[in-house]
């Protein structure tokens, strides 16, 4: 499981970079809270999405793009908590400073996790 995982953050951060080099358009809007989310973000959040959907179709996805109420995850004991582009601001300032995150929730701890570093390939 956790190479699968690692190949999947490795896929969404090549998403977040064919933008970060120019290759595909920066568009950016702005969530309810007023951070920013770009076209990065919803790149690599269909691809963990998908990617976790075909893999592991019977663990819900909580993820920051696209959080399901309250009320359809608060009896969650099992799920993947993801934010596809950690650092988004800092994306945006072309820092290199971002991440691409997907952890395995259970009962509450997580049990696996994934911290991917896309500017140098660090995971």
């Amino acid at each position: 499981m956790l190479e699968q995982i690692c190949q999947l953050a490795r896929d969404a951060g090549a998403a977040i970079m064919q933008v970060y080099d120019g290759e595909r358009p920066v568009d950016v809007a702005h969530k309810k809270d007023a951070s920013p989310v770009t076209s990065a973000d919803l790149a690599a959040h269909h691809i963990i999405k998908q990617g976790l959907a075909q893999m592991f179709a019977d663990i819900p996805l909580l993820s920051e793009e696209d959080p399901p109420t309250w009320e359809v995850r608060q009896h969650w004991q099992r799920y993947w908590l993801v934010d596809p582009l950690d650092g988004t601001k800092e994306f945006l300032n072309r820092n290199g400073e971002f991440t691409v995150n997907i952890a395995l929730i259970e009962n509450g701890a997580p049990v696996l996790g994934v911290v991917y570093v896309p500017v140098n390939g660090v995971m």
